[in-house]
């Protein structure tokens, strides 16, 4: 299989690649690891005119730690995060998340940027950054802009992004005083997830203060599952409390089946993920 023909840009600074896009942003597809859009390209499933190489813009290859949040240059690399030591500090569960992006050999080429951007509604990082209230920066000629999770991703590997702008940079906050837990289900490690979950929660002598769980693989974009946050806060965390919150979680999404499982099952997976995550010693609750 073979791409079909495209004029290939490989600009050395931001301002050039913003120059193509300006011109040419609504034919032009951008290549950062590749890992999906160069075996769509050789399937033709997209075709594009113009084909503009992100990786000798090297002012987006690097990251910035504070106690606020991690803030990752668009081509900052899945495995640079994953091996990094204060990463895995203060954002360890990013780690965990990370880690189950395919294999070894993928996160070493999987740019930080393109997941978010490339916006499969089965990907690990989208989840996380809804559940950690994360940001994408997106940058044109004209300017840039952050927008949060929840305006960035549309459906679909559909995005916010205008076709003259950039990914340029991902922040996850660092969530104190939460505990956050990433669990997915997955026919093998290393597929993508057929349900991912990512669960922050906050108690306060164990009365649930606040709760967030961000899911994906049940519908077009991260979902928060806001009727479970809602209910769980004023409660004490205990298994009565997760009964409820696994029969509503249940209740709360509409997925779509695929080849990957019905609807049925990625409700009963979702519960169940929710379950481990808040009673990690608990019994498998009831279907």
């Amino acid at each position: 299989m073979k791409p079909g023909v495209f004029e290939y840009v490989a600009p050395t600074t931001v301002e050039d690649a913003l120059a193509v896009l300006a011109e040419r942003g609504d034919d032009t597809s951008l290549l950062a690891g590749g890992q999906s859009l160069m075996p769509l390209m050789n399937m033709r499933l997209a075709r594009p005119e113009v084909l503009l190489d992100l990786n000798g813009l090297n002012e987006l290859a690097s990251w910035g730690l504070s106690e606020d949040g991690l803030r990752a240059g668009a081509l900052v690399r899945a495995a640079d995060l994953e091996r990094s030591r204060e990463v895995r500090a203060q954002l360890p569960t990013l780690v965990e998340a990370i880690s189950h992006i395919g294999h070894p050999q993928i996160r070493n080429r999987t740019t930080i940027g393109g997941n978010v951007a490339h916006a499969d509604p089965s990907s690990e990082l989208p989840g996380m950054l809804a559940a950690l209230e994360g940001s994408v920066e997106l940058t044109s000629s004209r300017g840039s802009r952050t927008l949060p999770w929840s305006e960035f991703f549309v459906s679909v590997f559909m995005t916010a992004r205008e076709p003259d702008e950039m990914v340029t940079a991902v922040t996850f906050p660092v969530p104190h005083g939460w505990d956050v837990r990433f669990s997915e289900m997955a026919r093998r490690h290393g597929d993508f997830p057929i349900v991912a979950l990512t669960v922050a929660v906050r108690t306060d002598d164990d009365v649930v203060t606040g709760l967030r769980v961000a899911a994906t693989g049940v519908s077009d974009r991260p979902v928060r599952l806001t009727a479970v946050e809602k209910a769980a806060v004023g409660r004490r965390l205990e298994p009565s409390l997760v009964r409820d919150l696994v029969a509503l979680s249940r209740e709360e999404i509409d997925p779509q089946p695929d080849g990957a499982g019905s609807a049925e099952y990625r409700r009963y997976l979702l519960g169940t993920l929710l379950e481990r995550s808040l009673l990690p010693d608990a019994a498998p609750a009831a279907a």
